[in-house]
Order: C-alpha cells, then sequence, then structure tokens
C-alpha cells in the first residue's frame, strides 16, 4: 500500500536559473568505472525484461537490473563500500609513495606493508557492511563493522566472514553511525560511510560514484529503450541520487522521471521533501526492508534529489512481501526472481501503484503519466542476503 507521496513542484537542473552539479555525473562514473572494472570478477549484471509483469500491471516494458550477483556479494554494495576503501587506500599509499598507484599493484599486494597498518569502520543494517568488510579483505587493510539491535545474526556473520571484527550496538542504524564516528576518531580509523555529515563528504561522494556504475551499465544494455520513468529505492538516499544524477547527465532533458521509494517507517527523504528542508525521522524504523531502515538522510544525496526526483513515496512492508513471493514465482511466464526485502522496494511500489484503487496510486498514474505506453526502469539491489528471511516471506515458516 502506497502509505505517503510527495510530488514537487517541476524544476530540473537549468531551468529558471538553477545550477547543479551533478554528483554521480557521467564523468564522476567513468573514473569509478575504470577501477572497479579492473577488480577481478568485474562483470556486468543482468538487464532482464518482465513482459509478463509488465502486462499485469498495465505498463509497456519493465526492466529489472538484477545486482544479486554483483562480485559475489548478493546485493549492489561492492560498488559503493569496497569502491570507497580502494579510493582510502590509493590516497593513503600515494601520500607515502610520493605518487598515484595502480589498481593493479593494490590489488595485487604491492603496497600491503602500507596497507596493512589501516583500518576502516562503518555501520551498517548488512550489505554496506559486508561491501567494506569485502573491500578491505581484498585490499590489504582490517575493518570493523559495527551493527545496531535489530541486524539479524546471518547479516552479522557473513559480515565477519570477510575477516572484519563485528561490533553490535544499542539503538537503531543511525545511532551506529553515531558510534562509528565516535569510535574512529578515539581509535584513528577512517570511516567509511555512505551517509554524509558536517565536514564528511568525499567519502560519501565516492561511494555515489560508484553506485552510478549501475545506471552507466544499464543505459549501455538498454540501447534505444530509453526509460520513461525509473523507481530507485533510498536509504540514506546516496544510491537514489547517484542513479538519477547519471542518467540526468546522460539524458538530458529526455532523462526518464525518477521517484524515490522509501519504507512508510522511514521515509526521512520524502519527511525532507516535503518540508523543503533537512528532516528525520525517530524511533525503531521497524521494517523488513533492513537496508533502507534509515531515518537521518545523507544531505549531499538530499540536496541532489531535492533537484531530481518526480515524486517521493512511502510504501509498506506488505508490498515488498508480495512483491518478492510475484518475482520468485514468475509473472506472467516472466523467469524467477530472487528479490531481497530492500533490493525489491522500487518494484513493489511501482505494482502497487498501477494494481491500487486508491486515490493516492490513481493521482500518481496521472501526475507521472504512467500507462501503457511507459518503460520502466527498477534496479533489484539485493538477492536473499538473509536466506532464512527469505525462505520465510515467499515460502512461509515451514521453510525456515
Amino acid at each position: 500500500m502506497i502509505t505517503d507521496l510527495y510530488v514537487p513542484p517541476a524544476q530540473k537542473p537549468g531551468q529558471s536559473g538553477t545550477t547543479f552539479s551533478f554528483p554521480a555525473g557521467v564523468g564522476a562514473v567513468k573514473d569509478s568505472f575504470d577501477i572497479i572494472s579492473a577488480w577481478p570478477g568485474y562483470g556486468v549484471t543482468p538487464l532482464l525484461r518482465l513482459t509478463g509483469a509488465a502486462r499485469q500491471f498495465g505498463v509497456g516494458e519493465i526492466f529489472y537490473k538484477q545486482e544479486a550477483a554483483r562480485f559475489g556479494l548478493n546485493s549492489f554494495k561492492a560498488l559503493g563500500g569496497a569502491y570507497a576503501v580502494c579510493r582510502v587506500l590509493i590516497q593513503v599509499i600515494a601520500q607515502k609513495i610520493g605518487e598515484i598507484p595502480s589498481v593493479t599493484d593494490v590489488l595485487g599486494g604491492r603496497y600491503k606493508d602500507l596497507t596493512a597498518s589501516t583500518v576502516v569502520c562503518c555501520a551498517t543494517d548488512g550489505n554496506h557492511g559486508r561491501s567494506v568488510a569485502w573491500g578491505a579483505k581484498q585490499l590489504g587493510c582490517h575493518s570493523v563493522v559495527y551493527i545496531h539491535e535489530t541486524v539479524s545474526e546471518n547479516r552479522g556473520k557473513a559480515i565477519a566472514a570477510y575477516g572484519a571484527d563485528v561490533i553490535r550496538t544499542k539503538g537503531n542504524y543511525d545511532d551506529a553511525v553515531h558510534y562509528a564516528e565516535q569510535e574512529a576518531k578515539h581509535n584513528g580509523r577512517t570511516v567509511v560511510s555512505d551517509s554524509s555529515y558536517e565536514g564528511y563528504t568525499e567519502i560519501p561522494g565516492w561511494i555515489m560514484q560508484g553506485y552510478g556504475v549501475i545506471a552507466a551499465e544499464a543505459v549501455q544494455q538498454l540501447g534505444n529503450d530509453k526509460p520513461t520513468h525509473v523507481f530507485v529505492q533510498a536509504g540514506v538516499g546516496g544510491f537514489a541520487a547517484a542513479t538519477l544524477s547519471y542518467l540526468r547527465d546522460f539524458y538530458g532533458a529526455d532523462a526518464p522521471r525518477g521517484v524515490v521509494v522509501e519504507p512508510s517507517e522511514a521515509a526521512c527523504i520524502l519527511k525532507s521533501a516535503k518540508a523543503g528542508r533537512y528532516e528525520t525521522v525517530t524511533g525503531d524504523l521497524d521494517t523488513i526492508m533492513a537496508g533502507l531502515a534509515c531515518g537521518e538522510p545523507s544531505p549531499i544525496a538530499l540536496s541532489a534529489l531535492f533537484i531530481l526526483a518526480d515524486a517521493f513515496v512511502a510504501t509498506d512492508d506488505d508490498d515488498v512481501r508480495d512483491s518478492m513471493r510475484g518475482l520468485a514465482k514468475g509473472y506472467n511466464g516472466d523467469a524467477a526472481i530472487t528479490a531481497g526485502e530492500s533490493g525489491v522496494a522500487g518494484f513493489a511500489a511501482l505494482r502497487a501503484i498501477m494494481i491500487e484503487k486508491s486515490d493516492a496510486a490513481a493521482r500518481l498514474r496521472e501526475i507521472l503519466a504512467l500507462g501503457p505506453d511507459s518503460r520502466i526502469l527498477v534496479i533489484g539491489t539485493e538477492g536473499n542476503t538473509d536466506p532464512d528471511l527469505y525462505r520465510e516471506i515467499v515460502f512461509g515458516e515451514d521453510h525456515v
């Protein structure tokens, strides 16, 4: 069910004197692609055409970018956290040797004596921490990852499997973020966070540029099938801002309309968009969309989304459960897709908007011109990152 929505006045880069610097534009993403594509195991993830789902929802095309296979991490996050770890270590090495090292040399362990003393840290709901830990292991430094009270044991174990020190903290995700920052200052660690704050923007900017690789791949895969709409899920907003930023820079005035999707219980970006200023959501942030359970937006992402997004939508857990089951079964002959709770949020919002008979859904269909001629890009940002929870949702408790 669509529980809340906001459609801002139409004002895009270049209109009414608006000036804008794309945080993950084509040039910046080319730089991140050059580094990421050099990693062992890099490959372009699939772009699936869901003709059965499109027919059922009453739209022309649905393109589903499946990120579950990305570097074996079962999510898109390697493109953010691990990429930022790589940039941190390149910077550390360059300061010590006086020149920028090649990515191949860093990955090959040439500078392991210089990187071994570096410790990176972060807070996570699961996927980001796994990416940071994986990147640290691949690149020869140490990682410390903070998980809050409601992060599942399976997700904690998946992070620890890459050699990270996993520390459970009290409170929610945002509490863990603040604790990680405090501990980093005290222990001389480098925070690799996908959320910005005052005095901390460079690393979140790198992460957004890494995320932009997904949009760059999708554009090439789509070819002449330019999308009319893109639905992107948001936690702190970095992934959504990166995706819309790249597409706007690439397509210009013909860019697809961007719909930002959040859980009803943690819709801090929607709340901020309505207010026209930075706002937070407090409380337990209790949702099965664990990777999106964030109450504090990233300021650099939020400022981009204020300009780039055409609509902000909040959806509930039931929509996500239904969408996970539908994708697992396959809509009207579509191939079965394993989609995790956070990764399916954009698709779930699209489904709800197109099948609901509510005034909110009808309003969005009309304002966004969603219908038989629409070609929609959604990005499945994770697979079954918590296999037990996935089986419980999709198949029932008897299968756990």
